[in-house]
Order: structure tokens, then C-alpha cells, then sequence
């Protein structure tokens, strides 16, 4: 058995491994590349091997770095099964055919804006793309086993997002376990992730392996932005992922209402993919921590926002509101057209809360950027932008030592991936440091054997 590095390599977007053993082939995650240009470049690049020779896609979860290039192989060529869990496959219904209708959307922008250095702009994949991928997808339950030739695969429930999983593969004398996005134990909404007893080889998620979460409290810094930002008679705009932390907003902003610490004012959730979501917490109990009766109070907070003129809308309303809106990272989607509405008046307020890669505008607007670029215009930086970095749903290196201890056998070899080349090293340091096991960072093809 061998695994060869197709993506999330120095970098914290992409997640594509390939394992082989014998003739088979089986892809874990199968992700988009997001950030910067180079990186995205990669998206429309020839797959290193050809898809119809791929037996499989097996996915840890349904984040679209992880899931995103599905519809492109599948449109070039892969006709094998994507095993999944039932929760990442309830997501990617709504993920996937999100992401396709957004790039349909950004082409036909930028087409009649006319500054596409492509002529025309094409989306990397469409929505009918997007649901011949899904026709793909075969669920299964977690800890049950599947066969392809001599491998044997398994998801264990992980409790990152919905659906998260471990996916391990053994060939009956190695065992490699994926741990996709490790989550952060004690978070508000989603379990704690399992525990891992043993694996020969680990692939482990290293997006913050030299940071430290802040231990502010979430709730409260929030309450006291909305009240800054309502005593300006201001907008707050949320930049939003629209799995996991959308809906932790919400439980948020119930648990500020419930104590009366902010007032009355109207909060909006402006993204159909996170209401969508959102429709999907109380099918899954048993992967969170709300009762049913607790999940409708908590997500009946906002006034979901459905349609583009219902979020057109919002721009002419006066008085103070908080607006939700995708994208997290602020890359694309209706996030933007508040952004252009809100940005220049100092009143208003953005918060980001969650991680933003190199070369998002999220990102450069937290490194102070004077001016920012939207679908090819200019708009000054005069809104208050902050940032509270304690809601991650990432594990940092803390938390990540800590799950690493719980492993009773120690593995033959820690591959790290899906983190800057800072995080990455500062996390192999570590490891070594204090377990004194072999940890190696991976370059993009990069092949290893796994004896």
C-alpha cells in the first residue's frame, strides 16, 4: 500500500490523497483549491492520474476543500462509488450544487464586466455537473466496513462538523487512518473528537500547529460588538461559513437574547446554503449537543433571507441589524454585495470568525488593507473590522497534542498536512519534541510506501 499527496500539501485547501494497493485506487477527499491564484490555478490543471482509473472517493467530510473537485473528476472521467457518511452526504446535496451555482453566477459577472483575462469566463464546474457527482455518492453508517480488493475501509464519527469522520484503510497488514479536520474538544454545538486508539500511519490536519486558540469568552466579546456597533446606529456584517459556523452564530446570538445583553434588534441569516444547513441539525441528535426542542429555539433566532431580492432588500433597511452572509472567507457570495454596502461608512461594523487564508480578501482585511476590490471596483476601508479567533472549530496545537496522547499504540509515521509551511513545521517540532515520534511534512506527489 503507497500514498501519494495530491493536495492540501503546504497549503491549508485542496485535500486529495491517493492510496493504492495492488490495482486499486481510492481517493481520500477529493477538495478544491482555494486562496491564492497560484494555488486556485491548480483547480483547472490536468489530474495527476486519470479519474476513470480512480476504484473510489472516500470523504472525511463535507467542506468543500475537501469535496469541491468531485463534479470536475466525475465530468473528466471517474464513474466509481463516493462513500461517505450520511451526514456528509445529506451536506454535499447542498454544497456542491452552492459551489457549482456560485462559479455559474461569479463567470456571468465577470463576463459583463468584461476584466476576465479569459474570454469567456467558464465556471470550473455547473450545477448539472454538480448532480451527475452526486448520483456518485453511496452513504454508509459509521464502523461499517467496505471491500475494495484487499482493502478494507471504515468511518469513525470524528464530531468536527455533521458527518465528520475518520476514514481509515487498512490492506491487512498496514493501517492508515485520515483525520480530515480534527475538531477542538469542549465546543458549544458538535461533540468532541473520538479518541483514537491505534493506526500504523496518521495524515493529520495541521491548519493552526503553531497557534494557540484564545480562551476569551465567545459569547460575551460578541455581545459587546454588537453593542459598540448598535450605539453607532451601525450594520454588523458576519462573513460566514455556512456549515458548523453559521449555526453556532445563531446559538450564540439565542444565548445573548435569552440573557438580554443585546437588544431587540432585527438578525439576519442571508445565505440559503447556511439555512439549508441549518434545516439539517435537528436530523442529526446524535452528532450534537441540542435537544430537538433546544434546536428549533436556538435556529429560530434569525430571519432567514432566501431569495437575491430579499438580500438586495436589506441594503435600503434602516437602523442597526446584523447580517450573516457567505462566504466565510469573504471569496465570493453575497457576503460581497453587503461588503460594497457597508464598507465605506464608518458606523458599520465586519467581524470575521473564522480562519482566513492567504490571499482571501478576508485575510487582507484583517492585515489592514486601506481599499478592497469587489467585482472589479474599488471601495475604502472605513468600517471597523474585527476579529474574535476563539471560535474556530479547528483544533490548535494544544488540543492537538493532547488527542495524539490518547493514541495507546504509537504510529510508524505522522504525515502532516492541510496548514501553512509555518504551521506545519512548528507542529513536526513539536511531535518530535515531545513524543519522539516520525513526523514528515509532504510535498505536493509526493509517494510513500506504507509497509
Amino acid at each position: 500500500m503507497k500514498i501519494t499527496f495530491l493536495g492540501a500539501t503546504e497549503t491549508v485547501t485542496g485535500s486529495r490523497y491517493l492510496i493504492e494497493h495492488a490495482d486499486k485506487k481510492v481517493l481520500v477527499d477529493c477538495g478544491l483549491f482555494q486562496g491564492p491564484r497560484e494555488i486556485k490555478e491548480r483547480n483547472w490543471q490536468d489530474f495527476p492520474i486519470a479519474p476513470d482509473s480512480i476504484d473510489a472517493i472516500v470523504l472525511t467530510h463535507a467542506h468543500i476543500d475537501h469535496t469541491g473537485y468531485i463534479p470536475v473528476l466525475a465530468k473528466k472521467g471517474f464513474k466509481g462509488k463516493v462513500y461517505c457518511s450520511q451526514g456528509t452526504y445529506q451536506l454535499c446535496k447542498i454544497l456542491l450544487k452552492d459551489s457549482a451555482f456560485l462559479q455559474q453566477e461569479h463567470a456571468k459577472k465577470v463576463n459583463e464586466a468584461g476584466y476576465s483575462r479569459y474570454k469567456p469566463a467558464l465556471p470550473l464546474y455547473t450545477v448539472k455537473d454538480a448532480e451527475y457527482a452526486l448520483s456518485l455518492f453511496h452513504p454508509i453508517a459509521y464502523d461499517f466496513v467496505i471491500t475494495i480488493g484487499w482493502l478494507q475501509i471504515m468511518l469513525i464519527q470524528s464530531g468536527h462538523i455533521l458527518g465528520g469522520s475518520f476514514v481509515v484503510i487498512t490492506d491487512g497488514k498496514s493501517k492508515i487512518t485520515f483525520s480530515g479536520d480534527l475538531g477542538r474538544p469542549d465546543q458549544m454545538l458538535m461533540k468532541e473528537p473520538a479518541h483514537l486508539k491505534e493506526t500504523d500511519y496518521l495524515v493529520l490536519d495541521s491548519t493552526y500547529g503553531d497557534r494557540l486558540h484564545t480562551h476569551e469568552d465567545f459569547v460575551q466579546e460578541l455581545g459587546l460588538i454588537i453593542q459598540k456597533t448598535v450605539e453607532k446606529k451601525g450594520t454588523l456584517i458576519i462573513p460566514s461559513f455556512a456549515v458548523g459556523r453559521a449555526q453556532v452564530l445563531l446559538y450564540a446570538l439565542y444565548q445573548l437574547k435569552k440573557q438580554n445583553k443585546i437588544p431587540g434588534i432585527p438578525i439576519f441569516l442571508d445565505s440559503p446554503m447556511a439555512i439549508s444547513v441549518t434545516d439539517l441539525y435537528c436530523d442529526f441528535l446524535d452528532e450534537h449537543k441540542l435537544s430537538a426542542q433546544e434546536c428549533h429555539k436556538v435556529f429560530d433566532v434569525a430571519t432567514y433571507v432566501r431569495t437575491v431580492s430579499e438580500s438586495k432588500s436589506l441594503n435600503h433597511k434602516h437602523g442597526p441589524s446584523i447580517i450573516i452572509a457567505g462566504s466565510g472567507m469573504a471569496d465570493g457570495g453575497r457576503v460581497l454585495h453587503h461588503f460594497a454596502n457597508t464598507i465605506t461608512n464608518a458606523k458599520n461594523t465586519i467581524l470575521f470568525v473564522g480562519y482566513q487564508a492567504d490571499g482571501t480578501k478576508g485575510r487582507m482585511l484583517l492585515e489592514d488593507i486601506p481599499e478592497i476590490k469587489i467585482y472589479g471596483k474599488y471601495y475604502p476601508v472605513r468600517a471597523t473590522i474585527k476579529n474574535i479567533a476563539s471560535l474556530s472549530a479547528h483544533a490548535d496545537y494544544h488540543d492537538i497534542l493532547t488527542w495524539l496522547a490518547s493514541i495507546e499504540k504509537p504510529p510508524k509515521k505522522i504525515f502532516l498536512t492541510h496548514g501553512d509551511v509555518d504551521s506545519l513545521k512548528s507542529l513536526q517540532e513539536k511531535i518530535i519534541q515531545r513524543f519522539n515520534w516520525s513526523v514528515v511534512v509532504p510535498k505536493y506527489t509526493d509517494t510513500y510506501s506504507l509497509d
